[in-house]
């Protein structure tokens, strides 16, 4: 008796938020002028922080259910831009095809916290995404405003040292999905001149890397990653480098999922890698690549490999055949 009744309050407190937050939510849309939405804004960004399950679920089934394009309107304009194609019209049936979801999100984002929010919010949402396809729309919606926010050319790109805040080393420790770093100890070797540590960051996030990668300065191409992550080793000088060998990159934000960052932070970091030591002349990586194992024991047909001389080929098919030897009870 006793556990039914807590379960009825608790239904009746989740109740309750979820109509404090739908009502907050329609207010910062209803408001006219951004400094009018401000004190709502705040009130959502602080009502998300600590949100439990059960207000979360009904918060998203509100902006999947009250948020959506109307399909009327949308008709509508469609029809009229086709009977007569134009920019007022294709204005129109833009306007129209946009949720409501995506003016709340930016409003949120206007006030202090409002992009954490929104990539908590975003966490959260893509947990529920495989049981609940229905929200599918919502994530699209964030992820094609976060594309916008986290536009490279609006990201700061810094070199993580030893002498960076104890927060942030924290957080590269925490966040290191590659290779993982095995204390202090392990974490001032790679931080090293000879090791280089680079992350992403967002005005708004100054203290949360986005994204980082690691790389090692060498004189030749190595053939392993044990040395490289070998905390005993002993620095070298990096004016003898000649290679940059990228080996590991990790992103730090799952709200960021599908937001291409990885591949402009390896162009900045080889940019100014190559700025700072012009010696280098070799950049590459020993970082794993996606489904590699599983296109090297699938008999991929190497004859099809398009511009290959057939010397060349014949040592392709050499290394695949000596790659099967020796990995073949690991791949299994």
């Amino acid at each position: 008796m006793l556990e039914e009744i807590r379960r009825a309050v608790a239904r009746r407190r989740d109740r309750r938020t979820l109509e404090r937050l739908v009502d907050t939510s329609q207010k910062l849309l209803s408001e006219q002028g951004e400094m009018n939405g401000m004190v709502p804004a705040r009130e959502l960004v602080a009502a998300l922080e600590d949100l439990d399950d059960g207000p979360m679920d009904g918060y998203f089934d509100f902006l999947a259910r009250e948020l959506d394009p109307d399909p009327d309107d949308v008709l509508a304009a469609a029809q009229s831009y086709a009977a007569a194609p134009g920019a007022s019209s294709l204005m129109a049936l833009t306007a129209v095809t946009e949720s409501k979801r995506q003016e709340l999100l930016r409003r949120l984002n206007r006030a202090p916290g409002g992009t954490a929010a929104v990539l908590h919010l975003r966490r959260a949402l893509r947990q529920r995404l495989a049981d609940q396809p229905a929200l599918r729309a919502i994530d699209a919606d964030m992820q094609h405003l976060l594309n916008s926010w986290f536009n490279p050319g609006f990201l700061q790109m810094s070199r993580v040292d030893w002498q960076a805040p104890a927060q942030l080393l924290e957080r590269i420790i925490h966040h290191e999905a590659v290779h993982a770093i095995d204390g202090w100890d392990d974490l001032r070797r790679r931080l090293q001149p000879d090791r280089r540590c680079f992350a992403f960051f967002h005005p708004q996030l100054p203290q949360e890397p986005l994204i980082f990668v690691e790389v090692a300065l060498l004189t030749e191409i190595p053939a392993a990653i044990a040395p490289l992550i070998d905390k005993a080793s002993t620095p070298q000088p990096t004016d003898k480098a000649r290679v940059a060998a990228f080996y590991s990159i990790s992103n730090c934000e799952p709200g960021l999922r599908g937001v291409s960052l990885g591949n402009f932070l390896i162009k900045g970091v080889a940019e100014q890698l190559k700025s700072e030591l012009p010696q280098l002349k070799t950049f590459c990586t020993l970082s794993p690549i996606p489904g590699f194992a599983r296109w090297l024991i699938g008999g991929p047909d190497l004859d099809a490999l398009p511009g290959l001389t057939p010397a060349k080929r014949a040592k392709v098919k050499q290394a695949h055949a000596l790659l099967l030897e020796h990995s073949r009870g690991d791949l299994a």
